[in-house]
């Protein structure tokens, strides 16, 4: 089924943007507060983002929103050329500057999870910045 393109152009500029799913995140709490939805239904990490939380990520300044405990982490992905397969780790900023200066192209996955009770959900998704033109 192909895709009708709108008479708009759209948004300007020729970069991609980010994605930002908060207002996701607040509906599905909403949903588990009011019972709509059960708390194992999204407390399913897997034992990789679980590990990958305890060792590679930075502490969150406020608490679970699940379990009210302070073990909810920031975990950074990098997707794109020339990064494996299951994207890259990311536990520095140092780290993430660097990747942003590598080709064009890649993304900035950052996931919140808990090591309490195995929430986890995509925060945002963030175009990274290829290398600068020499000017």
């Amino acid at each position: 089924m192909p895709f009708i393109q709108p008479s708009a152009p759209g948004r300007p500029g020729t970069a991609p943007g980010s994605v930002d799913y908060r207002f996701a995140r607040r509906k599905l709490l909403q949903q588990v507060r009011s019972g709509e939805t059960d708390r194992s239904e999204v407390c399913d990490a897997q034992r990789e983002l679980l590990r990958i939380a305890e060792h590679c990520s930075q502490r969150a300044t406020t608490p679970c929103p699940v379990c009210g405990e302070s073990t909810l982490r920031i975990v950074r992905f990098v997707f794109g050329p020339r990064l494996p397969s299951g994207g890259r780790v990311v536990s520095t900023r140092a780290e993430l500057r660097k990747l942003a200066a590598g080709p064009a192209g890649r993304r900035c996955y950052t996931v919140e999870a808990c090591l309490g009770c195995r929430w986890n959900h995509l925060i945002e998704v963030v175009p990274l910045a290829g290398p600068r033109a020499a000017t």
